[in-house]
């Protein structure tokens, strides 16, 4: 089953909608806006940073996987 989430725009959109800048996160994770702009072009992401990205948004983008692989688990 291959993942037709794109979590790095879903992060991108959040930060949008909380009017939050990528230098903000940048200085959160300790990044470069550099690396907090690759992570918005990337459809996947390691777990422990997203974990820390929900925590800094409030955020649980665990829950998005989730949803998608209950929406499609009868194809598993």
């Amino acid at each position: 089953m291959k993942a037709e989430i794109h979590i790095g725009q879903l992060i991108k959109q959040e930060m949008v909608r909380q009017g939050r800048k990528p230098s903000w996160l940048a200085k959160e994770l300790h990044y470069t806006r550099y690396n907090v702009y690759k992570i918005f072009a990337r459809s996947y992401i390691d777990t422990d940073t997203l974990l820390r990205i929900s925590q800094l948004l409030g955020v649980d983008f665990f829950a998005v996987y989730s949803s998608h692989l209950a929406s499609h688990s009868s194809s598993l």
